[in-house]
């Protein structure tokens, strides 16, 4: 069952989709073979990687995720030093350890296998896992979905390959009402498919977004573990900021030598003392003095934290990790009204627009481009701002709507396949964009002309319509038109 704590989990950099979700994936692969009993039987294990993973998984570093989840780690608990350096450990030892228990030989150029010729037709975002006994014979052998935003969901092991290059239909996706694990638990008093139910809803009971939601997550879990989580995810969000500013790293990894900007950004705006406790007004310029440096600097320091393999919160992908705590520090730093009860209403309601985002339409930059990455974590710190701010649910909604509408046919084209270029600086530009937009959604009474799930349907149509290169393939765009030096 789904809740809106899922829309916002601790992971590791660069990417939700490659490398927490194959990094979930191999795990689960691992702990199947466990619970089952065979996990002793087991001599060798492979991971193919295809579509999207198979194109820019070094970039991403898609095969030390997947490696890292077959020894059992976590993308919470996973040490990140470690992570960046797994492969050069696994291929000196020439051994894995499974699960934390099981011992075997891993040659890592030939269990690790990046299929450049075909991908699994039901997702781009595919991967298969194969165990072998030591006589030879196979003891598992599962196929996983990484579908964006860490999540993830097991395929069949017969589920067809095409040609990588094809660009398949999704035109055939479950009924929204049948979409799977995507709806609240049937205790939770409060279910909703579209925005315009939750808005009816809200009309109904005479309730905001937010308490809607606190009485769907309340009714699986005690009010106290709901705000704590909720809470926990702030303080992660913050302190990602912070270590972002102060980061020691002048170069991020992955061979375009692209050169950390938050730290820089941080002393000129702050001229030397603690980014959270600066006097704003000290800044050197008047532009440096606008909150719009200070939010472009959240938002970099966090994407940079990302990009440098550092650990985020997925709010709603690792590539769009940025916006979210850009719009939630400009709320608890710039609004003089800004509270705790406020960054829960803000998480809660920015999580209702997610869920129906991911519902209808997709978060994956593989399946919709950009758009459902940069343009989702928009629309949510848009609708969770406009909440927290004292806005209505219409307004909340319209909010939420000009969020999204604005990064329609966004690409998803990372220059060599690095969540860096242009990936950093969207960040940033969506940080700026979500503001303006609860500006625009509170000067007026929430009634405009296009819908919240007009616009999500239009986004889940133009991501079908876009061609797979412009789709996290890295071979269209900017990607191939920026030359790597």
């Amino acid at each position: 069952m789904f809740s809106i704590l899922d829309m916002f989990t601790v992971g590791v950099g660069p990417s939700s989709s490659h490398t927490v979700g194959p990094m979930c994936a191999a795990k689960a692969f691992v702990d199947a073979l466990d619970r089952s009993g065979v996990l002793g039987q087991v001599s060798r294990v492979q991971v193919i990687l295809y579509g999207s993973l198979s194109l820019t998984g070094m970039g991403h570093g898609t095969d030390r995720a997947a490696v890292a989840g077959l020894e059992g780690n976590t993308p919470e608990q996973v040490d990140t030093d470690h992570l960046l350096n797994i492969r050069s450990e696994v291929e000196s030892s020439g051994r894995l350890v499974l699960g934390g228990r099981r011992e075997i030989a891993f040659d890592y150029g030939r269990d690790v296998v990046f299929e450049q010729w075909q991908m699994l037709a039901e997702h781009p975002n595919g991967m298969r896992f194969t165990a072998w006994s030591a006589s030879g014979q196979t003891v598992d052998e599962q196929v996983w979905y990484s579908i964006g935003g860490g999540f993830v969901r097991q395929g069949h092991v017969d589920d067809p390959l095409i040609g990588i290059h094809e660009n398949p239909s999704h035109d055939e996706q479950p009924a929204t009402d049948e979409v799977e694990g995507v709806d609240f638990a049937p205790e939770a008093p409060y279910h909703f498919s579209s925005a315009d139910e939750l808005l009816a809803l809200c009309e109904h009971h005479q309730m905001g977004i937010s308490e809607i939601i606190w009485a769907n997550e309340t009714s699986i879990r005690s009010a106290e573990e709901v705000r704590q989580g909720l809470l926990e995810i702030w303080g992660v969000m913050d302190q990602c900021v912070r270590e972002g500013c102060t980061s020691k790293q002048e170069i991020l990894p992955g061979g375009l030598d692209v050169r950390r900007r938050a730290p820089d950004i941080y002393r000129r705006l702050t001229v030397g003392s603690d980014p959270m406790q600066a006097d704003l007004h000290m800044a050197k310029s008047a532009l440096e003095d606008s909150a719009v440096a200070w939010v472009n600097l959240f938002a970099l320091a966090v994407s940079e934290q990302n990009a440098g393999g550092g650990r985020v919160v997925t709010a709603p992908t690792n590539g769009a990790a940025g916006i979210m705590p850009a719009v939630l520090e400009y709320y608890w730093r710039f609004v003089p009204a800004a509270d705790e009860d406020g960054i829960v209403c803000f998480l809660l309601t920015s999580g209702a627009i997610g869920y129906l985002l991911k519902r209808n339409a997709s978060i994956s930059g593989a399946e919709v481009g950009c758009q459902g990455e940069v343009g989702s974590a928009c629309s949510m710190a848009a609708a969770g701002l406009c909440a927290a701010m004292g806005g209505t649910p219409r307004q909340v909604e319209n909010a939420a709507e000009i969020g999204m509408e604005h990064h329609l046919g966004l690409t998803c084209d990372p220059v060599g396949g690095l969540v860096q270029v242009p990936c950093i600086e969207r960040n940033a530009m969506a940080s700026n964009t979500a503001i303006n937009a609860v500006r625009m959604a509170l000067l007026g009474d929430g009634s405009h002309l296009v819908t919240l799930d007009q616009v999500i349907r239009t986004m889940k149509e133009t991501g079908q319509d876009m061609m797979s290169k412009y789709k996290e393939t890295s071979k269209g765009g900017l990607a191939v038109n920026v030359v790597e030096c």
